[in-house]
């Protein structure tokens, strides 16, 4: 019994402790109406984020903006036949920047923003928590930067990113249909009274895995150059950073006395021991170029390369001694992907601006290590957008992206059922399903420049 229970706490720690695409797609008001679209652009103080050689070009003494999103997302999965959706908060991504002029030709600022994150609760008893039932990741990113106009049409800027971030996850321990069944056995051996209640669909034990990352630290640099007055491109690079949880806190928490009775004896240590874990922020690297065929129209592409291929793996390591058995070594083995961004923007008036943007979001998830954290799938994000410009140099910004996850079919994940070694049963099981994804995010942001 007690290495199957040990088993049990392994299976706690095999869901990652960060969801997969975790990657933060709308961060800026302004530029979430067209694609996100933006290493191409002159954006005052957002260029920070999207390409700090950008600031350069900025013609005002001092620029200020903020972006807050609204991230309303819904997720579906088919097990058995029945379908079940999330029970997700709404996530609150933002951006707030500023930037001053040293120089006519020297800009610097600083810029706080949450390049990565991610949240989803299928709640405590749907048909697969026993490989995820909540998790709530957030990252936040400081970032100081300068930018210097070498030539009239060539700037390069670079910023100092420092990082960190927090988790929590909440996770199954044990099938409840096997707990039902070896209440049936120890009933019939004398071992529990008659009578003990079945657990049918809910979950018999959870445990919630809690942490804050140490700070990390990367750098954001870019290029900027002007072709003619028509044409500009742009290059950016954002290094990778790894967010490292030296002592995370465990709590296993129990349906009821039946549950508590039978597994608080052998798993009570991860109560009182920390946990440490690390996983990536990976490199990012995107390329764009901005067309003015007219005045007042922009069209604008990006192509955007993120390095996932360095999460290969999740390893959780227990910092009590007697809690290290339940250490676990956890295989992702992402791939490196691309997202496209097009967007174009219209100024209608001299106070008033639309725009309109798509973005293409593959998927980095390997099909055979997939897990309904995050569900992994390509992504189509169409936005629009609108500027109001109440006074010369105040902007009000609205915009709105709809995500379209295109869906992915009979993937299999994987658990270990420890509990049905003493049923006589294979303890290696799955859950396939059939999962859908959709999000709508709304965004407003203001600047102000003078």
């Amino acid at each position: 019994m007690k290495k199957i229970l040990i088993g049990l706490v392994a299976i706690c720690v095999s869901g990652s402790a960060m969801a997969e695409g975790y990657q933060v797609n709308t961060l800026s008001a302004k530029q979430g109406g067209m694609g996100h679209t933006g290493v191409a652009q002159k954006l005052g103080a957002e260029s920070m984020y999207f390409n700090p050689a950008g600031m350069a070009f900025m013609n005002n003494t001092f620029d200020v903006s903020g972006s807050f999103n609204a991230v309303m997302a819904d997720a579906k999965a088919k097990i058995d036949g029945d379908w079940y959706k999330t029970d997700n908060d709404v996530s609150t991504p933002m951006m707030l920047g500023a930037a001053f002029s040293i120089y006519d030709n020297l800009k610097a600022g600083i810029n706080i923003y949450t390049p990565y994150g991610s949240g989803i609760n299928w709640t405590n008893s749907w048909a697969g928590a026993i490989l995820n039932q909540s998790v709530k990741l957030t990252t936040f990113t400081v970032q100081p930067s300068v930018s210097w106009r070498i030539t009239p049409n060539l700037s390069v800027g670079a910023g100092l990113m420092i990082s960190w971030g927090n988790v929590n996850l909440n996770k199954g321990l044990v099938n409840p249909a096997s707990i039902d069944q070896l209440i049936g056995v120890l009933t019939m051996l004398g071992q529990l009274p008659q009578g003990v209640p079945a657990f049918g669909n809910t979950m018999p034990a959870s445990v919630n895995l809690k942490g804050t990352s140490d700070v990390a630290c990367g750098i954001n640099i870019g290029a900027m150059y002007d072709i003619n007055s028509q044409w500009t491109v742009g290059a950016n690079f954002r290094s990778k950073m790894n967010m490292k949880v030296k002592a995370g806190d465990a709590h296993v928490s129990y349906a009821n006395e039946i549950a508590e009775g039978i597994l608080e004896s052998e798993i009570g240590i991860i109560n009182s021991s920390n946990f440490s874990a690390e996983m990536p922020m990976p490199a990012v690297a995107t390329v764009g170029v901005a067309y003015k065929p007219l005045s007042n129209l922009l069209i604008a592409f990006d192509a955007q390369f993120t390095a996932w291929n360095a999460y290969k793996s999740l390893d959780i390591e227990f910092l009590d001694e007697n809690a290290a058995k339940f250490n676990q070594h956890l295989t992702k083995d992402y791939k490196n992907v691309w997202a496209f961004r097009l967007g174009a923007q219209y100024g209608i008036t001299k106070r008033f601006d639309v725009r309109a943007g798509f973005i293409v979001d593959l998927s980095p998830v390997n099909k055979n290590y997939y897990n309904p954290e995050t569900p992994g799938m390509t992504k189509l994000e169409p936005s629009v957008g609108f500027s109001f410009r109440p006074v010369q140099n105040l902007s009000i910004d609205f915009s709105a992206m709809y995500v379209a996850g295109l869906g992915v079919n009979d993937v299999t994940c994987g658990y270990t059922d420890f509990l049905a070694a003493k049923l006589g049963e294979s303890t290696e099981k799955s859950i396939t399903a059939d999962y859908k994804v959709h999000a709508f995010v709304p965004s407003i942001g203001v600047s102000f420049s003078f």
